[in-house]
């Protein structure tokens, strides 16, 4: 009897990815995951860069994708071995998703979930922290920044306050442990839309992973060929925001103070944003795969040489 293979990752935003991609014979999946992007941007004589930090998700790649015109790396996107690698490859187009595959989300073990009885851990790859660390260590400013920051959370003072309180008593293991503490500080009606976002701004903190972004960005950019697109898919409003304001600095001609007298900077774009505004994934993608509803996809398209 065959073996049933059922697909654990559906590629976000795929349509608009691969129109983006339309015309580049070097492409890197700075995000590689479990290799679904990377699957359909791989068209006949392309040649693509894979990177990701996790290994499981690398070995699901190699298995998925084979050795033919595919280069694997595991580093950090944003890690210099990484974006020397980028540099060297001479990319046409360059695709980093910021979010995590459906299958990490779905591995209780891997600690990114807040069902009941998974392990605070949500580390993307090899890393000194985990959540339970991150909850059970920081101070409380540092937790209050986290969840104002990463989280949007009016209440981030109370609920690291909450943190503090309760991880005096028994520390922070499990994820019902976070879970208990929003209840604790939201209140009982608190649910999955509060449990996802706060839960995805602790992660933020394990993995670095805004610091990690804005290093990135302006070496990918240097690292297109003219005309080469950087594209973009983030899931948070501060990773959206902080590539939103990249991307407009580089299409700006002046980036000099307002009131300075004479010009003193670039003096010229660096490219163009395409289109404008973000893409954001249709009814017909939300109804198959509602993970990608908090998707938005911006594109940056470096200017031609001369």
């Amino acid at each position: 009897m065959a073996e049933l293979i059922t697909p654990v990752h559906l590629p976000v935003l795929l349509a608009p990815v691969l129109t983006a991609a339309e015309g580049a014979r070097r492409i890197v999946d700075a995000t590689l995951g479990d290799g679904g992007h990377a699957e359909a941007l791989r068209r006949d004589g392309v040649e693509l860069l894979g990177i990701d930090r996790d290994p499981a998700a690398l070995a699901v790649s190699r298995r998925r994708l084979g050795e033919a015109g595919i280069r694997y790396l595991q580093a950090t996107y944003s890690d210099p071995i990484a974006l020397g690698a980028v540099a060297a490859f001479h990319p046409e187009f360059i695709l980093l998703d910021l979010g995590v595959s459906s299958r990490q989300l779905d591995e209780a073990e891997r600690g990114f979930t807040f069902r009941p009885g998974a392990p605070l851990d949500m580390r993307m790859g090899p890393a000194d922290m985990t959540a339970a660390d991150v909850l059970n260590r920081y101070a409380e400013p540092e937790l209050e920044h986290i969840f104002a920051e990463y989280g949007d959370e009016r209440q981030s003072r109370r609920l690291a306050r909450e943190i503090v309180r309760r991880r005096a008593h028994r520390s922070f293991a499990i994820s019902d442990d976070l879970v208990n503490a929003i209840r604790g500080t939201l209140g009982p009606r608190a649910g999955p839309p509060e449990f996802a976002r706060l839960f995805q701004a602790v992660r933020i903190a394990v993995n670095d992973e805004l610091a990690g972004l804005a290093l990135a960005l302006p070496a990918m950019r240097d690292a297109l060929e003219p005309g080469g697109r950087l594209a973009v898919i983030t899931y948070h409003s501060g990773e959206d925001r902080l590539v939103k304001l990249a991307f407009r600095e580089w299409a700006s001609a002046c980036i000099c103070p307002p009131r300075q007298p004479l010009c003193t900077c670039r003096g010229h774009a660096l490219g163009r944003v395409q289109p404008r505004k973000p893409i954001l994934p249709d009814a017909a993608e939300l109804a198959t795969n509602p993970r990608a509803r908090s998707a938005k996809l911006r594109i940056f398209q470096v200017g031609d040489a001369g």
